[in-house]
């Protein structure tokens, strides 16, 4: 997910510089942005719990569906949260240099608070995936090795 971020902050800073040498600047990040970066995490934590609370032994019965569904929307939040981290630290990286110009600084700040969002979504996406996982079967716990053949006695 790190290279994800980094490889589309790079990118992301290349295409804006481009764009601002031809006078072409992005709107500030408004906050609504990061609202919505933010219920979207809350949401898959939500889900995600649901699937742990199973785990435990908590909740008496979960759909696999809803499980499988629920570990996908947390992969997909994971990779989300990196792309939208990347294009917005892209952003905050092309004003670093002006952030004696107020606009500037404001376009910084909003763009570093969605970096905050987007990485916070990200690190969402990694724990419910965390949720998801199967604990080990029984045939594991008896010593049976990962290819199927019992373990030597």
């Amino acid at each position: 997910m790190i290279a994800v971020l980094v490889a589309v902050a790079v990118v992301g800073w290349l295409v804006l510089r481009a764009l601002e040498s031809r006078s072409v600047y992005l709107p500030v990040v408004p906050w609504l942005v990061d609202v919505a970066i933010l219920v979207l995490a809350g949401g898959v934590f939500w889900s995600g719990w649901a699937v742990r609370a199973y785990q435990k032994g908590k909740r008496p019965s979960l759909d696999g569906i809803r499980a499988a569904r629920t570990l996908v929307l947390a992969k997909a939040a994971a990779l989300t949260g990196s792309l939208l981290g990347g294009w917005y630290l892209a952003q905050v990286l092309v004003v670093l240099g002006d952030l004696a110009i107020e606009p500037r600084r404001d376009r910084a700040v909003a763009a570093a608070v969605a970096v905050l969002c987007s990485v916070a979504l990200a690190v969402v996406g990694l724990v419910v995936e965390k949720f998801c996982e199967l604990p080990p079967s029984d045939k594991d716990r008896n010593g049976s090795e990962e290819d199927g053949s019992p373990a030597p006695a």
